[in-house]
């Protein structure tokens, strides 16, 4: 299904009449980048320098887990996203996302899957590494999400220095990832009769995509960092070229033009797109009735707005609100918890987890 949404609606919300209360659950976190939940109580959380920790939310207790890859933590490298397999109840098995120095000791993207025992894990096994060699840790990507068949996507950014590349398929620059659980191929990806394509490509034409999520009707939506403006956000259907850096909304952070054009034949448009920037950096699709209001919505975290944008489509058209700025932090990522409460995840060396109470 392709939409174009010729309208940007803005709503902006205003703290006096939001109603919503903040709580600090998890404060003075270093770097953290990630969460998801174990239980309502217990979380699990990477921080960039290359732990995986779990906490109790009701005691603050915090550990970290033995056995974490090693990672190259500078630029925007280091421990990344973390995801529990579908069937974690039954196989403990949990994958993390990272940059590190691959056999050439160029920096690229790695995926592993790991056995969560206690505060240890076990049986880590490398199940991809990209073919994204850069000399900095730059433009990774690093999101991970299941898709609805069991199998696994990622997503591998353009690496900054090699935004051309996305528009070729012999790389895994500015690619969405499709990949079995064991980092095998799936018998149908897209390209695995073009010659001289890579197997485990998905998509391709994207830059640095920080949100990545499947409703539970299946569908699939990420979005990414533009340069200057830009931002995008977008509906993910396999063998699509979502067009940079040959079409984009934004310019180089110079001024310069990237590209002369919005659109052009066989590259998809957004959903919608943000100038200026406001550097979403996680998204989920909110199907919980904890908060009736949210229900249904799309809710995107960002850095340089500090929010999060409530998006909603409707008749083409999209419609944005502004959530929860009073917190007034730049924002790495949002979740909920099994009983459909949010979190705020906060950025920077002293990072906080902070609980959205419903409103009264």
């Amino acid at each position: 299904m392709k939409i174009k949404f010729l309208l940007l609606i803005l709503l902006f919300s205003n703290s006096a009449f939001s109603n919503y209360k903040f709580e600090t659950v998890l404060d003075d976190l270093d770097d953290a980048w990630s969460f998801v939940f174990l239980s309502e109580d217990r979380v699990l959380f990477t921080e960039m320098s290359g732990k995986l920790k779990i906490a109790s939310l009701s005691n603050k207790f915090i550990n970290e887990i033995d056995g974490s890859p090693l990672v190259q933590y500078s630029g925007q490298g280091g421990l990344s996203d973390l995801a529990l397999d579908p069937d974690f109840e039954s196989n403990n098995t949990i994958y993390l996302s990272y940059s590190a120095k691959d056999q050439n000791k160029s920096t690229t993207l790695f995926l592993i899957s790991a056995e969560l025992n206690g505060n240890s894990l076990e049986n880590s096994k490398v199940i991809f590494q990209a073919k994204a060699p850069r000399r900095s840790p730059m433009h990774l990507g690093a999101k991970i999400a299941f898709l609805n068949d069991g199998t696994l996507l990622l997503t591998s950014g353009d690496g900054f220095d090699h935004r051309e590349k996305a528009q070729t398929l012999d790389n895994h620059f500015g690619k969405i990832i499709r990949i079995n659980k064991d980092g095998s191929i799936p018998k149908d990806n897209p390209f695995l009769d073009v010659k001289g394509a890579l197997p485990e490509i998905y998509t391709y034409g994207h830059r640095n995509m920080q949100g990545l999520l499947v409703t539970k009707s299946g569908e699939v939506y990420e979005h990414e960092h533009g340069p200057r403006g830009g931002d995008e956000m977008n509906r993910i259907e396999p063998s699509l070229n979502y067009g940079w850096p040959a079409i984009t909304y934004g310019i180089d952070y110079s001024g310069a033009v990237i590209s002369p054009f919005t659109e052009k034949e066989g590259m998809e448009q957004p959903l919608v797109y943000w100038v200026p920037s406001i550097a979403p950096s996680d998204m989920i699709y909110y199907e919980d009735d904890a908060y009736p209001e949210l229900e249904n919505s799309f809710l995107v975290s960002a850095l340089v707005s500090k929010d999060v944008k409530k998006v909603t489509f409707a008749n083409g058209t999209d419609t944005q609100e502004s959530l929860f700025s009073e917190v007034n932090e730049r924002l790495r990522n949002i979740g909920a918890s099994p009983n459909g409460i949010l979190y705020l995840l906060t950025d920077g060396p002293k990072s906080q987890l902070i609980k959205v109470l419903p409103k009264e």
